[in-house]
């Protein structure tokens, strides 16, 4: 762990240097933890993992305990409204005890990719803005594939796409790992990102919302794998034991594919409004990685197989804190944020 060591003296050296302090948070040098622990023995990962998460912590409430709000003062702009020049809790009508949290969304994709990074999982960023060929060709879709048209998609006028989801990723993840398979090392990534979508909103839908890809590759992976997975970290983020249940689907990218449901964590299977009195929700789409789409990233298919996800952000926070309309995450609304956590 001397190197986690060395790390932290580094970032708490530079600290008092940033005008940003949240911009420690995103360091090269702490990125270059979280991406060692894929290169890492098995049983070495957990630990490094928790010793990294622990050094993120610590900067948090070093940041926080300082009173350090992210900037430090800017020069009054004489060209701007009075009220844009002084402090924001000396702005009429908004109280010390009012200037504002971290976004829900923000705080609970903190917590989850955090409990993907203990299991051993590298983060990877996704785009917001992608091609056709690793939004359909590089997972199975060809061109003419009649699954292209279950995806409504916006389109810019150089033919450029805004992904429909996260796994527009996989070939450059399975491309960029795949030595580390030769190697005799598996390989997890889990990959969050905004995603869009051509489709008019109501309480469960939104046209742009965020997905998180999960993807794990090494040889003789199984639909066991990835239920102990994702059962794994369900009942880690829920904090309770819950039960999940696979249903078969198609998915061109996954074979066999399976809807993915898990037991109702508010109403322990008997039946509430939250799961439409099924006992069960519905979750994500999953299944083993189609041999097609390893082949597409030159991985021997015949070796080599792996396990995938792609599960919506604010769903499992709807079901977390039993929110019952998407649009609220994204209308502004305080009386609706101010339930997530204490100002800082």
């Amino acid at each position: 762990m001397d190197e986690i060591t060395n790390v932290r003296n580094i970032l708490f050296s530079r600290l008092e240097e940033l005008e940003d302090k949240r911009l420690i948070l995103k360091s090269p040098e702490l990125r270059g933890l979280y991406n060692k622990i894929s290169s890492l023995p098995s049983e070495k990962r957990g630990e490094f993992g928790k010793k990294i998460n622990e050094l993120k912590n610590e900067l948090e409430q070093r940041i926080s305990s300082d009173s350090y709000d992210g900037h430090s003062k800017k020069p009054i702009d004489v060209t701007a409204p009075f009220d844009e020049n002084i402090e924001p809790d000396l702005r009429p009508g908004l109280l010390s005890s009012e200037r504002g949290s971290a976004h829900p969304l923000s705080t609970e994709l903190d917590k989850i990719l955090g409990i993907f990074q203990k299991m051993g999982f590298e983060v990877v960023l996704s785009r917001q803005l992608d091609d056709d060929y690793h939004m359909f060709e590089s997972l199975n879709f060809p061109k003419g594939h009649p699954a292209r048209d279950d995806y409504d998609t916006f389109v810019t006028d150089e033919g450029l796409l805004p992904p429909a989801q996260t796994s527009t990723m996989q070939n450059r993840v399975l491309r960029s790992k795949k030595h580390l398979l030769k190697e005799g090392e598996p390989f997890g990534v889990v990959i969050p990102g905004r995603v869009f979508r051509n489709e008019d909103t109501d309480a469960r839908h939104e046209h742009t919302f965020h997905q998180i890809e999960g993807l794990y590759v090494g040889e003789n992976i199984t639909v066991g794998n990835l239920l102990a997975t994702f059962k794994e970290f369900l009942s880690e983020y829920f904090g309770k034991e819950v039960d999940v249940r696979v249903n078969p689907f198609y998915f061109p990218f996954v074979e066999p594919g399976f809807e993915f449901a898990l037991s109702c964590p508010f109403c322990e299977k008997q039946g509430c409004k939250i799961c439409s009195y099924e006992g069960w929700i519905e979750l994500m789409g999953c299944g083993l990685v189609h041999p097609e789409v390893l082949k597409m990233a030159d991985i021997d298919e015949k070796k080599y197989s792996g396990f995938a996800w792609g599960f919506g952000l604010e769903r499992l926070v709807m079901m977390k804190h039993n929110i019952e309309d998407i649009r609220h995450f994204f209308s502004g609304n305080l009386d609706f944020l101010k339930q997530f956590g204490s100002g800082k």
